[in-house]
């Protein structure tokens, strides 16, 4: 089991993002996953900078961290071929170290260029065609595309990295698992859900890795972790699906006033025991996950830092 960092685009400015990334490095965490947003889930996280313009500063600040988007949505407010040359672009300036994950979208970042939002259906249709999009060009020369959703015409990636980065799919269900064993290198989840694993592996994605995100709250107290994650991470009491539905984070606050404290320490682990954290990160092991990267929420980074490299990064190695 691999432990990575979550750079939070929600709650984090372009430049803290990149020292973040640094530090996690330092740390000694494997990899870091950065989320790809227009707007952040609701206004008092404040902020939601271009995720490539950051991911150009973190190659340059980091040496041996592998990093990957999750997940950046490459159907509509972005087209797949433009996402294919700022992936290569990318991966170049990582030397290797980059991961691109993909995902359908959420209708809160998607909806900004004025188009209908699609069905559930539609969008996995439309994933599965973009990531065709993306492997095409990144064969190399003239490429052209005429498919059901995407046009690509006399398109040519001219800095290609050797090898090309893996291409990570996030699935919420067996349906979507199945898609990112069909079209992806891995499987990208957000709960341990060993159901969601077993329809990637009995789809053809069996001996690929499988990354998952756990968010936690450190703090000195739990009650204290307990008051943070409330107010730092309301959507932690929202259920996925309607995620991806609603289109302003003024419409994700109305519903994150109804969430309960209980509600968001039901969904992570609060306070400074390590063994919940690792009991944590075993959940995922238990249920298949080959990486998980961690979300801790709200503003203490630093104390977050220091908890994991001293009590639960040294646990975990123990214990494997």
């Amino acid at each position: 089991m691999e432990l990575g960092y979550t750079l939070s685009s929600e709650e984090t400015g372009p430049r803290q993002l990149v020292r973040y990334a640094a530090r996690a490095e330092e740390v000694g965490f494997g990899f870091a996953m950065i989320s790809d947003h227009f707007h952040p889930w609701i206004d008092q996280m404040g902020h939601s900078p271009f995720v490539w313009s950051v991911l150009g500063a973190v190659a340059e600040a980091t040496q041996r961290l592998r990093v990957g988007t999750a997940v950046t949505c490459p159907t509509m407010r972005t087209h797949p071929a433009v996402i294919a040359q700022a992936a290569a672009t990318t991966a170049l300036l990582f030397e290797g170290r980059f991961l691109l994950g993909v995902g359908s979208g959420e209708n809160l970042n998607e909806h900004v260029i004025g188009e209908r939002w699609p069905t559930t259906a539609e969008r996995q249709e439309m994933l599965r065609e973009a990531v065709g999009v993306i492997r095409h060009l990144w064969e190399g020369g003239e490429r052209d595309w005429s498919g059901k959703h995407y046009t690509v015409e006399d398109a040519r990636i001219y800095d290609l990295p050797q090898p090309l980065p893996q291409i990570l799919v996030a699935a919420a269900g067996p349906q979507s698992a199945r898609l990112a064993a069909e079209v992806g290198d891995g499987l990208i989840g957000t709960d341990p859900d060993s159901e969601l694993v077993t329809a990637f592996t009995e789809a053809g994605g069996r001996g690929r890795p499988v990354y998952g995100q756990l968010a936690v709250c450190w703090a000195e107290t739990e009650d204290r972790a307990r008051e943070v994650a409330h107010q730092a991470w309301p959507l932690a009491g929202i259920p996925g699906p309607i995620r991806s539905e609603l289109r302003r984070p003024k419409e994700f606050e109305a519903l994150t006033d109804l969430v309960t404290p209980e509600q968001v320490a039901e969904k992570m682990p609060l306070g400074p025991d390590p063994a919940r954290h690792a009991a944590a990160i075993e959940e995922f092991a238990k249920a298949g996950f080959t990486h998980v990267w961690v979300h801790q929420v709200g503003p203490d980074q630093e104390g977050f830092f220091r908890f994991y490299q001293h009590q639960v990064l040294p646990q975990l190695r123990r214990a494997a």
